[in-house]
């Protein structure tokens, strides 16, 4: 027997998949227009600084957190390791962070600033990968 097409079939519960566009021209609007009034209302400048700032203190906190779950989870790992290889595990992550928070200062003093960060770079990495190789040997 031979069922026509669709016959014994259940309509489906969402008949539409997908993103609706108007939704996604509204939403750019609403975006376009808080810009634009950011941009020509007084004071603007200090509330995109506001907002800027507050975006920024989230992220680090984000970074925080995230590294803050990465120490817990793998924190067994980190006290197998001896004492000396942890510590330099941890002074890379500090000389790291140091090259990091730098480098405008170091970029704009020219050559020998490029040179230091990538000095700084290049050290963190080396003892990272130190600290990794280390890690494998038994």
């Amino acid at each position: 027997m031979i069922l026509p097409a669709g016959a014994g079939r259940r309509p489906a519960i969402v008949s539409v998949v997908g993103p609706d566009r108007n939704t996604h021209l509204r939403n750019g609007a609403i975006v376009l227009l808080l810009a634009a009034a950011v941009w020509k209302l007084p004071g603007g400048g200090t509330t995109a600084d506001v907002i800027s700032n507050l975006l920024g203190l989230i992220f680090a906190g984000g970074l925080v957190f995230f590294g803050y779950r990465l120490y817990m989870e793998h924190r067994s790992s980190l006290f197998m390791l001896e004492d000396r290889t942890r510590g330099l595990l941890y002074a890379c992550g500090v000389l790291l962070a140091f090259a990091l928070i730098a480098t405008r200062r170091l970029w704009d003093e020219g050559g020998i600033g490029v040179l230091i960060w990538l000095a700084l770079i290049g050290a963190a990495a080396y003892g990272l990968v130190t600290v990794y190789r280390t890690s494998r040997e038994y």
